[in-house]
């Protein structure tokens, strides 16, 4: 079976009476004989593509979702046909399928062997294909057998669920969450800037794209931005840099289409972190989209750019309209993309799983064996626990007091002060529900925060004194 992912372009050669009404980027699944109905009717995989077009009218807006589903629903087709079974059998053959299908990708051959959580995506794509297969009558009923259960959520909540019985158990989702401790992230950030452990510059060092990399990767551990947002993000839409030192974070607005769930939301930057990337904007990047031929396919040209928009091909519009696939077509004024990580002759730079790759290794292979490997979305989690760690010692409450009482901004320091420390690292990352958030409590050593916070409130070690003060920081 064949998988194709759906592009307009050249709709109009076509001979079509009608522009096809399908999502850019949406998964097609086409049997290997180019054929979508023969003398029994509509194929499987017509119906398939059916479903497939109202993911996004469904609950799910990402065309990650779409693929993933769609690579799960060819797996599954081709597996069937492979055995004898049909999409659409009875519910018997379909749950005798199913178990087949469960010991081959569990315990099977190693090259289609997948990790429980593999495991439980693809029955989540499965589950939710049979469960509108079945509403629209194509089976008569789904597949799989379900149970209520109580589960105890990390505030202490009992809450009803309902599992699946064809998922497997994984470990604890905060156990699988890894971050970089606080030594680990400074000793990445020197080696992304081509420097040693204490700064120097490293002589062995042959790498380019210093400036680049460790201002970029110091925004994502500074503002906990997802891969696709950060790397999306263009240079226009980095927040101004105050005109002096504060220890309020600057907000940093992201654009619904860059976001998760086309939610968008709003997130933070530190003043180091954005001053990092405003030197990297004046003297590194500016080097090189200088006098820049580069232009992609059917390019959009930017004029009269600002920090809320600019035009578009002579069309004013807003940064917060532009799909991710636009904003790789940007060509900014003076030449070069318009994104803000831009490599050698100045396109689009996006590869940074690969950055963190290398720089993780060389900082094995030099400096540290036990360093770990360091992949985008570890970023993520480093902010998550350092932010985490900071609201809860009452530093950031502290700070934008100190800022409201000279004249700051009172709207986010009222919000620093009254809000509780889950809930703001909650909205910072994006999450739906805090319970998402909260997982991270797990892996914080509140303890240690406490006894810190003791200590600075009485460096004698006076806890029982300090204790009063402690509570109304907390």
């Amino acid at each position: 079976m064949l998988l194709h992912y759906f592009s307009p372009d050249g709709c109009d050669e076509w001979d079509l009476r009608d522009r096809p009404l399908i999502r850019a980027g949406m998964p097609v699944l086409i049997d290997e004989d180019l054929r979508f109905e023969d003398e029994h009717g509509p194929r499987p995989a017509t119906v398939i593509n059916r479903w497939l077009r109202e993911l996004p009218v469904s609950g799910a807006a990402s065309p990650r979702t779409w693929r993933t589903y769609a690579q799960g629903l060819r797996a599954w087709v081709e597996f069937l046909n492979a055995h004898g079974f049909t999409v659409f059998g009875d519910r018997r053959q379909l749950r005798d399928a199913l178990s087949a299908y469960a010991e081959h990708r569990l315990s099977g051959p190693a090259e289609v062997r997948l990790a429980p959580a593999s495991w439980n995506l693809a029955v989540k794509a499965l589950s939710a294909f049979y469960t509108w297969a079945a509403a629209e009558g194509h089976v008569a009923a789904v597949p799989f057998s379900y149970a209520q259960q109580m589960i105890t959520r990390p505030d202490g909540a009992r809450v009803e669920i309902t599992r699946n019985l064809a998922t497997v158990r994984g470990g604890n989702a905060h156990a699988a969450r890894k971050y970089l401790e606080k030594p680990y992230v400074e000793l990445l950030m020197n080696a992304l800037a081509g420097n040693d452990p204490a700064g120097e510059r490293d002589g062995s060092f042959r790498g380019r794209e210093t400036g680049r990399n460790a201002a970029v990767i110091g925004l994502a551990l500074a503002s906990g931005l997802r891969a696709q947002e950060f790397t999306q993000l263009t240079v226009f839409e980095v927040p101004p840099l105050p005109g002096r030192r504060t220890p309020i974070p600057v907000p940093l607005p992201l654009a619904p289409p860059t976001t998760k769930g086309g939610r968008g939301r709003s997130s933070w930057i530190d003043y180091d972190a954005l001053a990092r990337v405003h030197d990297y904007v004046a003297l590194e990047r500016a080097a090189t989209v200088r006098d820049s031929r580069w232009l992609p396919r059917d390019p959009l040209h930017i004029t009269d750019p600002g920090y809320e928009g600019a035009r578009v091909d002579g069309v004013r519009r807003r940064w917060a309209s532009l799909t991710p696939g636009e904003r790789l077509r940007l060509v900014a004024p003076g030449g070069g993309s318009a994104l803000l990580a831009v490599r050698a002759g100045g396109g689009p730079f996006v590869d940074w799983a690969s950055v963190l790759t290398r720089t993780s290794a060389r900082i094995r292979d030099r400096f540290e064996p036990g360093f770990p490997h360091v992949h985008p979305h570890m970023t993520r989690h480093s902010f998550a626990m350092h932010t985490l760690e900071r609201l809860v010692a009452g530093y950031f409450r502290q700070a934008a007091k100190l800022v409201a009482d000279t004249g700051g901004d009172a709207a986010l320091a009222l919000y620093l002060t009254k809000a509780d420390p889950l809930l703001v690292l909650r909205d910072l990352l994006g999450h739906a529900s805090a319970a998402t958030t909260q997982s991270y409590l797990h892996l914080l050593d509140t303890q240690r925060i406490y006894r810190d916070a003791y200590t600075a409130a009485d460096p004698s070690g006076g806890a029982e004194s300090a204790s009063g003060g402690i509570g109304e920081q907390l």
